[in-house]
This record gives structure tokens, sequence and C-alpha cells, in this order.
């Protein structure tokens, strides 16, 4: 996200470096947030902290918002550097000033310490999801945004599962009305699903637009 020039970045996860640096070949980026500690959201956090670490040695630590677990599981990649030496962590669930942003991280519940977020600015919203089962606090957490993106894996067997710990492109919708969200982005698609039906399924529960994350899709906030 980049707002008046401050570069926020939302989970790293498989392949989102590069698309990173197309925008910013630089990587400079003035904070990321990371959701959770699965690789699908994590893993290119790595490769970012290498360019820092190898390309910028002694520059100032890039704040990164996340829940436990991360920087743990990133240690593995490489255990003899200090990842602490490049992130000045902050934990999640939290509220923080973050440059132009609020920003606050609401524990939703997943196989491992979960936070939702929601980032904002001039009285626009966003608020994303990461990976999560259904439950009350995803209306809070995209109560009235202009923008609410929330994982729709459509696993089959999903719903029939004691513990819920993703969801169902219908259930996003469903949660996307209840906040009263302005527009719904699906995004965590189950490898070979059908976006366009799962855009179908939201909009079963959901009136307003929604979308279906694509790779190098640009939103403009506020219009």
């Amino acid at each position: 996200m980049d707002w008046d020039g401050y570069r926020l970045v939302l989970d790293l996860g498989y392949a989102t470096l590069p698309r990173l640096l197309g925008h910013w070949p630089d990587g400079a980026v003035d904070a990321v947030v990371i959701t959770h500690e699965h690789p699908d959201h994590c893993v290119d956090l790595h490769g970012l902290f290498r360019m820092r670490f190898y390309g910028r040695p002694g520059g100032p630590r890039l704040p990164l918002y996340c829940p436990p677990g991360v920087l743990d599981r990133l240690g593995g990649l490489e255990p003899d550097v200090d990842l602490h030496a490049v992130f000045d962590l902050h934990p999640l669930p939290g509220s923080y000033r973050v440059g132009p942003f609020d920003l606050t991280g609401l524990s939703l519940p997943h196989f491992v310490p979960n936070a939702g977020i929601r980032i904002e600015a001039d009285g626009i919203a966003v608020a994303y999801s990461g990976d999560t089962g259904p439950a009350p606090a995803l209306a809070e957490l995209g109560r009235g945004a202009d923008l609410f993106i929330v994982e729709a894996t459509d696993h089959d067997g999903e719903t029939s599962r004691p513990t819920r710990n993703l969801m169902t492109s219908t259930e996003a919708g469903l949660w996307a009305r209840r906040a009263g969200a302005r527009r719904l982005m699906l995004t965590h698609f189950w490898p070979g699903n059908d976006r366009a039906a799962a855009v179908a399924a939201a909009q079963v529960e959901f009136e307003g637009t929604v979308l279906a994350a694509q790779e190098g899709l640009t939103l403009m906030l506020g219009t």
C-alpha cells in the first residue's frame, strides 16, 4: 500500500518479493505487516531481509508488525544470522500508529496465531483477514471498510470440520455484509478453484462489489 509516499507491505508469501520489486526496485518499504507464520504469507520476508542485511548493512531497522512465531519460522532458514538486525519487531494483536496509518491487529482463528489487519488513514479503511475461520471479530475488523480482503479457500469438506480455520466464498460474503463493507476482495484460493465461481458464491450474501484477487491488480482507494 502506497499512501502519499509511505510504503506499507501486507504479507509477503511465495513470489511476492519480485512483484514488490517491480513496483519499488530498491525494495525501500517503510513498514511490513505479516498476519501469521505460514510460508505462503511470510516466506519472501526472508528475501527482503537479505536485501537489507547484505545490501544496506547498518541501516535503520524496518518496522515489522506480526504475531509470535513469524521470526522463529524464518530464522530456521538461516539460523546463523539475526533477523532482529534488520527488523524492529512490534507484536500483534495490538494497535499502532504506523506512518500515516492507524493499524489494528485482531486475533482470528487459524492453525497458528493469526492477526486480521485493519489499516485506516484519512477516513479510508482497508481490512484483511489473513487466513481465518468464521468469527464474530470479522465484523469488527471489516466494519464499514472501503475494501475488505477476505480469505475464501473453498476447500472440500471445510464446513463440516468441528473446528473452523478457513472459510468459503459464501462465508466471506456473509461476513463482508455483516461488517457493512463497501467492497469485498476474495483471496487465498485453493489451487485449481474457479475464481469467477468464487465471486458468484460471495455475491449470494454480499450485494456490494465483489472482486477476486489477481496478480498485478492495482486499486485506488476512496474512489
